[in-house]
This record gives C-alpha cells, structure tokens and sequence, in this order.
C-alpha cells in the first residue's frame, strides 16, 4: 500500500496540486469556460432531440467527410459541444467536467480550448484524408465514413487528457489513454477510433513542440542567473553606477 501510494503521488501529485491550488484560489471562477461547454453540452442536447431543434443543431454543428471543406470548418466548433445521438448524453457531460475542468484549472481556458479545437480538427482533417485512401489502405476507411455524423467532445477529451497528463509529468497516464485509445481501434475498428488517434498524433505534436521551446529556454535562463550572480559578485551589493 505504501509503494502504491509513493507511485500516486510521484504520478498525480503535481497535477493534482495545480489543480487544487487554482481552485483553492479562485474557487468556481477558475474554471468558468469548462461550467459554459457543459450547458451548452446539455443544451445542444435537449435542442437536437425536439423535433424543432433537430434541423438547426446538425445545420450548425454536425460534420461530415462528405461535406464541402469550409463548411465543415465552420461547423467544427460547435460540432466539440454537439453529443453523438446514438451515445448516452451524461458521458459526454462528465468527460468535459472532468477533463475539461482539470485542463483549464492547469492551463487556463484558452489553452484548454485551444488545445481540445487542435485535436478535434485533426479528427476532421484525417477522416477526409481516410476516406480519400480508401478502405483497403491501412490507414484508410470506407467511403461509407463519409455520411457519419462526426459530433462529440470525445477526440478533444482524449488529446487533453494526454497533454494535461504529459505536461505534469503524469507520463504512466499519458501512455495508458494513449494505449486505450489504440486498442479501441484494434478491438472496433471505426471512424471514431482512428479519429482519436489522429487527435493524439496532433497533441503528440504540441507536446514535442513545447519540449523543443522549453529545452531552448532553459540557457537563456541559465545565462541570466550567471550574469546576475556576477554582477552581485563581492560585497553583496549591487555595482557602483557613476
């Protein structure tokens, strides 16, 4: 128990104390764009499932790889907080609680929704360029892919996960959704699936891109300390200026 509990902290700890300290800070202010993508979740919801709704949310947020490029794009925003009809609609509300909350706790909300947007949109891209391969290709699908409604928060929930746990050095987390995510395709084989796994290819990215800017600021920093540990040389006082 006591090795179980020394890995949970070295695994979770940091991410957990960024996260309580931000909420312990500002309370439910700290997390005001997660509390606005569950009502508009739970909204979307109860709109596409009225028979007067229907129409207007898949005009505004459902994509397809069949549809024209730009609109597509345009719809994908909203498509993030549209929940997949044939999915039950309390799991899609708990992910963006979860993850979402966590997120902008540890990052704030406009790395939070930029984050989640970038994995979405790869999602997007890649099922077009699936269907375009083919469904023989290894990583092609069926132009019957094409007609799915591509709705939900799970990609961006997925990317999230892996970059929010990749940033706090929770990396046995990070490889574990990473895994599940790969078995999922090999177990069931669907647009879904693939999608996530190119929202992950898409965070991967970011997080090799923000390793490369940290690694490139920390002589900066180091030359910044050596200078001023030299210009504090002696007495402990700061230089003469004449």
């Amino acid at each position: 128990m006591r090795a179980a509990a020394r890995w949970a902290r070295a695994e979770w700890g940091p991410l957990c104390a960024a996260a309580h300290g931000s909420l312990r800070r500002r309370g439910p202010a700290a997390v005001p764009m997660t509390v606005a993508a569950v009502g508009l979740t739970a909204l979307l919801q109860y709109a596409q499932n009225q028979p007067w709704g229907y129409g207007p949310v898949q005009g505004l947020g459902a994509v397809r790889a069949e549809d024209p490029l730009g609109l597509a794009l345009l719809r994908t925003p909203l498509s993030l907080f549209v929940p997949a009809l044939d999915l039950p609609v309390w799991g899609a509300l708990v992910q963006i609680l979860l993850v979402f909350g966590v997120a902008e706790l540890c990052l704030g909300w406009w790395r939070t929704l930029a984050i989640a947007y970038a994995a979405t949109l790869a999602g997007t891209l890649y099922a077009r360029l699936g269907i375009t391969l083919g469904g023989h290709a290894p990583f092609g699908l069926p132009w019957t892919d094409a007609q799915v409604v591509d709705t939900g928060p799970s990609a961006a929930v997925v990317g999230l996960a892996v970059f929010v746990a990749w940033r706090y050095g929770a990396y046995v987390t990070a490889g574990a959704v990473t895994l599940a995510m790969v078995v999922e395709v090999l177990v069931k084989e669907n647009l879904a699936g693939k999608e996530h796994l190119a929202a992950l290819m898409a965070v991967g990215l970011l997080c090799l891109l923000a390793a490369l800017r940290q690694r490139a600021d920390r002589p900066r920093a180091r030359r910044h300390l050596w200078s001023g540990r030299r210009a504090g040389r002696g007495s402990g006082l700061p230089p003469i200026q004449s």
